[in-house]
């Protein structure tokens, strides 16, 4: 987990020093998420994120963007009787590499680790259902006006396993797979 801060903190020196322009700003917006892989059966699950973003422009077209997201995932699986919400609550740190137009048209693409804060589980014989650390790849358009304001929507593809429990007639080799739709404002601060 040292290891990943440190490399997180690097980029962002080391980005920060060769920016040409730097912005920052709030970011909020609409997760539908699920459950891939393993054998569960689940439907998606509506929740949020919210949080911030940095951005250093390197040139004209092309930027880092890292973001801090508050972000609740999770599914609404079947347990043979009825499908109850799993919910669990990250804090995620996506960073985005963003090719832009002219016009405002942008697309990202970009690794994301998650640390969970907290689940809500109604399966009591399933002690500790994820794991402390998501790791994932995500990937979106979207566009952005002139003075920061925009719209996107990204891709998560969840690269680590959810969980790594036993019971229940659930194999824990599922990922989390999410949807965003988000509303940012990245200011200018350095042009």
């Amino acid at each position: 987990m040292k290891k990943i801060s440190l490399t997180l903190l690097l980029l962002a020196v080391s980005t920060f020093t060769f920016a040409q322009s730097f912005k920052f700003g709030p970011k909020v917006g609409v997760n539908v998420s699920n459950y891939t892989s393993g054998n569960i059966k689940s439907d998606a699950l509506v929740g949020f994120h919210l949080g911030g973003l940095l951005n250093f422009g390197i040139g004209e077209h092309f930027s880092i963007q890292p973001e801090v997201l508050f972000s609740t995932q999770g599914a609404k699986v079947d347990n043979g009787v009825k499908a109850e919400k799993y919910k669990t609550s990250y804090v995620s740190v996506p960073v985005m590499l963003k090719l832009k137009t002219s016009g405002g048209l942008y697309i990202e693409a970009g690794p994301q680790v998650a640390f969970k804060t907290g689940e809500d589980i109604p399966d009591q014989t399933i002690d500790h259902f994820s794991k402390n650390l998501d790791l994932a790849l995500g990937g979106g358009i979207g566009y952005q006006s002139a003075m920061g304001l925009g719209i996107g929507a990204r891709y998560i593809a969840g690269l680590s396993k959810v969980g790594d429990f036993k019971g229940n007639n659930i194999d824990p080799d599922f990922k989390n797979s999410v949807i965003q739709v988000s509303l940012f404002w990245a200011i200018p601060v350095v042009k």
